[in-house]
C-alpha cells in the first residue's frame, strides 16, 4: 500500500460501495429517492456514482502508466495492453447481461462495464501518445461532436415524430443511433433507448479524460505544490466545475444522466474533484500525522473495497441475478425468489418499508465487504 495513492483506493471503494448499495434495495418500490436515479433531468446521490468511477479510471490510468515509463517504441504496446483490458471488461459486462436468460436474441449489449470498456479503449491512444493539451482539445471536441447532433439534427423519435433537440427518453439523436445499431439489444425497461447507449459514450469519455487530467496534474505538480496546496486546488477546481455545469444546465442542455449531457459530465466532474479532495486531504495530504492515521483506520473498509473494485462489482451483480433467478415453491402453490425469501423477515419488521428496503441493501453491501475483506487478508487482488 506504500506504493499506492491510498486516498484513490478509498475514493474508489466509496464509489463501489455506493454502487452496490443503490443497485440492491430490498424493494425497488420502496426506496429513498437519493438511492434512485433522477427520473430524467436533475440528479441524486445515485447519479454521482458512475461518473465518479469513470473519473477514477482516468486518474488510475495515468498513475499506472507513470509507474513504468514508456519508451518511444513502446507506445503501441501500451495502447494494446489497455485495449486488451477494455476487451476483458466488456466481455465480463456482456456475460453478466447474458445471465440468467441465456438468450442471444434479447441480450442487452450496452451496460455499465461495457461503457467503462469503451471509454477506456477510446481514451487509451490519447493518454498514451499525447499530452494534457491534446486531452483538453479532445474533451472540447467530444462535447462539440455530441452537442451539435443532439441539438440541431432532426431525428425520428420512438413516437414517429421528427424534430430536433427533443431531449426526451427515446426521442433524442442518441436513441435513434441506438435503435439503428442495437435494435432488440437495448435496456429491457425501455427497449427504444439505453442509458448506456453508444452516442452518449462520447461525453462519458470526457469524464474519464477529466480524471486523467487530474492524475497528470497530481504527478506533474509533485515538486511544485505541497499536498495541502493540491487539496485546495482540487477543491477550487471542483467547485468551478460544479458552477460551470450548473450554468450549462441552463444555457445548453439539462443535467441528465441517461443522456450523459455535457452539463452532467462537467457538473459531476466537479463533485468528483470535491469528494476526491476530501479523501486526499484526510489520507494523504494532512500534515497532522494523527489525523492521517485515524482517517486511514476509519476509512480502511473503503480502501479494502477499492482494491478489488471490479471483482466486487461483478460479483455483486452476479449474486443479485442469482437471488432473483433461484425460486422455491411456496405454500400457495406459487414460486418465491431466493431474494424474496431472504428479504421476507426484514420486510416483516415493524418499521417503514423504505427502511426495511435500506436494511437489505446495507446487508448486501456488508456481505460484499466480507468477501473483499477476506481477499484483502489473503492478499488476493484481481487484476484485469
Amino acid at each position: 500500500m506504500n506504493d499506492r495513492l491510498v486516498s484513490l483506493d478509498a475514493f474508489r471503494g466509496f464509489t463501489i460501495a455506493g454502487m452496490v448499495l443503490v443497485n440492491n434495495p430490498g424493494d425497488w418500490g420502496n426506496t429513498y429517492s437519493q438511492l434512485l436515479h433522477a427520473k430524467w433531468n436533475g440528479w441524486t446521490f445515485t447519479d454521482w456514482i458512475f461518473p465518479f468511477f469513470l473519473f477514477i479510471v482516468g486518474v488510475s490510468m495515468v498513475f499506472s502508466l507513470a509507474k513504468k515509463p514508456i519508451a518511444n517504441d513502446q507506445h503501441f504496446g501500451a495502447v494494446v495492453s489497455l485495449w486488451k483490458r477494455a476487451a476483458i471488461i466488456f466481455l465480463i459486462g456482456l456475460t453478466l447481461n447474458f445471465i440468467p436468460n441465456f438468450s442471444f436474441e434479447t441480450l442487452r449489449v450496452p451496460g455499465v462495464l461495457q461503457r467503462i470498456a469503451l471509454c477506456t479503449a477510446i481514451a487509451a491512444p490519447l493518454v498514451v501518445y499525447f499530452g494534457w493539451r491534446m486531452w483538453v482539445a479532445a474533451i472540447v471536441a467530444l462535447f462539440v461532436t455530441y452537442s451539435i447532433p443532439m441539438l440541431c439534427v432532426p431525428v425520428i423519435g420512438d413516437d414517429g415524430i421528427t424534430a430536433a433537440a427533443r431531449l426526451e427518453a427515446g426521442k433524442d439523436f442518441g436513441a435513434m443511433i441506438d435503435r439503428a445499431v442495437l435494435s432488440g439489444h437495448l435496456w429491457a425497461s425501455a427497449k427504444t433507448w439505453d442509458p448506456e447507449g453508444l452516442f452518449s459514450t462520447l461525453p462519458a469519455v470526457a469524464s474519464l479524460l477529466f480524471g486523467a487530467l487530474t492524475g497528470r496534474w497530481l504527478l506533474a505538480s509533485a515538486n511544485a505544490y505541497s499536498r495541502a496546496d493540491k487539496t485546495v486546488w482540487m477543491l477550487l477546481m471542483g467547485l468551478l466545475c460544479v458552477w460551470i455545469g450548473t450554468m450549462l444546465d441552463v444555457v445548453l442542455m439539462p443535467i441528465n444522466k441517461p443522456l450523459w449531457t455535457v452539463s452532467y459530465a462537467v457538473f459531476m466532474t466537479g463533485w468528483a474533484l470535491v469528494v476526491f479532495a476530501a479523501f486526499y486531504w484526510l489520507i494523504d495530504a494532512c500534515a497532522d500525522v494523527c489525523v492521517t492515521a485515524r482517517a486511514r483506520a476509519w476509512l480502511l473498509p473503503l480502501t479494502i473495497f477499492g482494491m478489488n473494485a471490479l471483482f466486487i462489482f461483478a460479483l455483486s451483480s452476479l449474486v443479485a441475478k442469482i437471488l432473483n433467478a433461484v425460486k422455491f415453491a411456496n405454500d400457495a402453490g406459487g414460486a418465491v425468489s431466493l431474494k424474496a425469501a431472504i428479504y421476507g423477515p426484514i420486510k416483516a419488521l415493524p418499521i417503514a418499508a423504505v427502511n426495511a428496503s435500506l436494511i437489505f441493501a446495507v446487508c448486501f453491501v456488508l456481505t460484499m465487504f466480507a468477501v473483499a475483506w477476506f481477499m484483502w487478508k489473503k492478499k488476493w487482488f484481481v487484476k484485469v
